[in-house]
């Protein structure tokens, strides 16, 4: 089986290859923080093409109506280095990078606060802890704690792809993508090798390949296309 890898295929699907794990998984509530329920599985196959355009009736996978529908899949996104666009937050305890692309999951948001005030306030050790898991917990890659020696916390993912559904939202949302699967953008060029991201699937995101939190205003539904 070929090495795992994502290709963004031109105003297309994205084509997955090397048996990449496809999963869905729910956001669902605990208390204040929210958690990932068990949905679908799909078979692992060598070669599969996942819906970048929000039409397809076969969703999560790709039925040729970016076609039909004219889908300009232009990538808008930067290929600068995390640690070159994101944010520095310094801690008590520990410190925050932040980039800004934001999937809208929400798992930032723990019991005692969001990830930026838990930082802040990370001398405490419970609070420097629940900061860390709210960062590691971030889908979409925006957030990554670093310990004051510099190293960047970032928890051990086996690589699989997630289908994200939001039903707190009403929404589909978009394809988390786990363990540093290489992503290659339509015109060849190679995306920074991350843990943790997430890509659009509504068809509607800003920052192409990325999700930015469009399909809440777009509502999207997958399951409304079957």
């Amino acid at each position: 089986m070929s090495e795992k890898k994502i290709k963004i295929l031109e105003n297309g699907p994205y084509e997955v290859t090397g048996g990449v794990p496809i999963k869905e998984k729910i956001i669902t509530a605990e208390g204040h923080v929210n958690e990932w329920k068990d949905g679908r599985t799909f078979p692992v196959e060598d070669e599969v093409h996942l819906c970048r355009c929000g039409r397809s009736k076969n969703a999560p996978f790709c039925d040729g109506s970016h076609i039909e529908a004219g889908f300009d899949g232009t990538e808008t996104a930067s290929k600068e280095k995390y640690a070159e666009r994101a944010a520095w937050q310094e801690g008590e305890g520990i410190s925050l990078l932040d980039d800004d692309r934001c999937a809208f999951a929400r798992f930032c948001h723990r019991e005692h606060g969001d990830v930026w005030t838990l930082t802040d306030k990370s001398g405490n050790p419970q609070l420097r802890e629940e900061a860390i898991e709210g960062a590691c917990a971030c889908p979409a890659g925006r957030l990554t704690s670093v310990d004051k020696d510099g190293t960047l916390i970032e928890p051990k993912l086996e690589q699989e792809i997630v289908i994200i559904q939001d039903p707190q939202k009403g929404v589909s949302a978009g394809l988390f993508v786990k363990g540093g699967i290489p992503l290659q953008g339509a015109d060849g060029k190679m995306y920074e090798t991350r843990n943790r991201y997430t890509l659009c699937r509504c068809g509607e995101s800003q920052n192409k390949p990325f999700c930015d939190a469009s399909h809440v205003p777009a509502e999207y539904d997958d399951h409304m296309k079957h």
